[in-house]
């Protein structure tokens, strides 16, 4: 394992300075899953929930979030996105709804972070949408599948399809 990079010599936060490093393109993709009972399940896969079409506001809100990550995350970069993609699947057999996220830009640092920010806000919109009638839904599984690019290279989870 290698040292902390948000860290200096003292163990203050700082931000990594990317000023040298090589412009490269950076992509990334996380997923996760929000389980619920059949009954919610029903209701999203009929646009019966009340506050609208679940599915649909959840991917703008993912969309957004990626956009938004280092208003959230401390010490992220602001980054210029040249692509999102937030896509969620209803898996009635598993009464899941399946997220995922890819972000895209050509930079100097990656979008690990704006990845997994637009799959957890993705997620966190399905159950606020629901709670109403299903306040025990679980977020899962929330991690980073691939990532491309830069000087550490590529990765991509094991378990991924």
């Amino acid at each position: 394992m290698g040292n902390l990079t948000h860290l200096d010599g003292e163990g203050n936060a700082v931000m990594v300075d990317v000023t040298d490093k090589a412009i490269t393109e950076r992509t990334a993709t996380a997923r996760g899953s929000v389980f619920m009972q059949p009954e919610t399940m029903e209701l999203i896969l009929a646009e019966g929930v009340k506050k609208g079409d679940v599915l649909s506001v959840a991917q703008l809100a993912g969309i957004m979030a990626a956009k938004k990550t280092p208003d959230l995350i401390p010490l992220c970069h602001p980054l210029t996105l040249s692509s999102v993609t937030v896509d969620l699947v209803c898996d009635p057999n598993r009464n899941a709804v399946d997220i995922t996220a890819k972000c895209k830009l050509a930079g100097k640092t990656g979008v690990e972070m704006e990845s997994m920010t637009a799959v957890t806000v993705a997620a966190l919109t399905v159950y606020d949408m629901c709670k109403a009638v299903d306040r025990g839904m679980r977020l899962s599984d929330i991690r980073l599948v691939q990532k491309g690019g830069g000087k550490s290279g590529n990765y991509r989870w094991a378990d991924d399809e």
